[in-house]
């Protein structure tokens, strides 16, 4: 049984500690959020655990085993430094970190304290992006022409996710939270991106995020990466992720829709079985259990961050 203990506990914490409390071979020990109602309600919803207000206290816990950092991207520094020095195992949100140079800290000391870190990049374990992958690497679309990510919303932030941070400029905006999961993609399946160019759209308040943007970059290879995303329009939200090739295309569409067509045929969805409940969690355990596992450590974090930091450069 593997012991934890949760730090944030919004929507995105919330989330994720749900898949916890269904898994077998998990118990959540810990909670943390700074709104003590919060900490004390979810902790009296789960049996044993212990509600903190504090990270600090959470982390110094004996019985957390592995901390789960769920808060603002500007907070993950000093949580994380603080669990690695206490020889916990990590899970953290993304982006790693709320600069380059925190992430490359970061790296360095989870490498140094010979823990499990693992990044939650959720599509990895995706069926459709799994399919997208396999599809590439078999050669469906023959050479690549193109890569491009098109992030459409209609308002940012989006109903569900109104805080006081993710439509802020130091730490928010579709950029850092929507696009690094392809960002982290792009790296995973088709290499490094070189050769960042970036244009901002940005509000008049010097407060708020970006509301557009186009970039070009290349991957090694020479291929062209066409990187453009438009928020507060018209029309329903839409994130669409699209290899163009030689012999045909590969859309993953909204996170979980995949579409793909030969040259002269229509694009067409492909049903794909959905991939194991909870697999992130699995992999962790297989980890922390000494065996071999697909995760995505610190450093595919940082790797992702300094592509997002030329990405938002201004």
């Amino acid at each position: 049984m593997l012991h934890i203990g949760i730090i944030g506990l919004g929507a995105i914490g919330q989330r994720l500690m749900k898949q916890f409390l269904q898994h077998p071979h998990i118990e959540v020990v810990a909670v943390c959020d700074q709104l003590e109602s919060l900490a004390r309600e979810t902790a009296g919803s789960i049996r044993g655990a212990q509600a903190y207000t504090m990270y600090q206290q959470l982390i110094a816990d004996p019985k957390v085993e592995l901390v789960y950092v769920a808060v603002p991207p500007k907070f993950h520094f000093p949580i994380v430094m603080e669990a690695l020095r206490a020889q916990k195992h990590i899970l953290c949100e993304k982006p790693l970190a709320n600069s380059v140079e925190e992430a490359r800290e970061m790296l360095k000391a989870a490498t140094e304290a010979n823990v499990i870190h693992a990044m939650n990049f959720p599509l990895n374990y995706g069926a459709a992006a799994i399919k997208f992958a396999e599809l590439f690497r078999e050669n469906y679309i023959g050479k690549l022409r193109r890569l491009q990510l098109t992030m459409q919303f209609s308002e940012w932030p989006r109903p569900w996710q109104k805080n006081n941070w993710v439509g802020n400029r130091e730490q928010g905006g579709f950029v850092l939270e929507v696009g690094v999961h392809f960002i982290q993609q792009i790296l995973k399946v088709f290499g490094d991106l070189k050769n960042i160019h970036t244009h901002l759209e940005l509000p008049t308040d010097p407060l708020k995020c970006e509301t557009g943007i186009i970039a070009t970059a290349k991957l090694e290879d020479g291929t062209p990466v066409l990187i453009e995303g438009i928020s507060e329009i018209a029309g329903k939200e839409y994130i669409g992720f699209t290899a163009f090739g030689s012999e045909g295309t590969l859309s993953l569409e909204n996170w979980g829709q995949l579409k793909v067509g030969k040259l002269g045929e229509k694009l067409e969805t492909i049903l794909i079985e959905d991939a194991a409940p909870n697999q992130l969690i699995d992999e962790i355990i297989k980890a922390i259990d000494g065996q071999e596992a697909e995760l995505y450590d610190f450093e595919v974090g940082y790797k992702a961050q300094v592509i997002l930091e030329q990405l938002r450069k201004i």
